[in-house]
């Protein structure tokens, strides 16, 4: 139960870190900051994995984990403006 609320505070930090780097105003309040958070985790943990290999005997927490969570969301956050803007255009 602790592992998921760590998940939660982890994807809100990241989240609203990718806020603040992607320039403009983004409509979204603290839930969708989270889920934004959680998936930009799932994109980062790939794009790590993907880099820099899985290793499955050392799960916990890293810094390098919230920095590519963070990547992650910028990524998603992106591609989200992207597709409002070009939805109401």
């Amino acid at each position: 139960m602790l592992g998921f609320v760590w998940w939660l505070i982890i994807g809100l930090i990241a989240g609203g870190l990718a806020r603040l780097i992607v320039p403009g105003r983004q409509a979204m309040g603290w839930l969708m900051t989270m889920i934004l958070g959680l998936v930009g985790s799932v994109v980062g943990g790939l794009i790590s994995a993907l880099l820099f290999g899985y290793d499955p005997t050392d799960p916990g927490f890293h810094a390098a984990g919230l920095i590519m969570s963070t990547v992650g969301a910028v990524i998603i956050l992106g591609l989200y403006l992207a597709f409002e803007r070009r939805s109401v255009v």
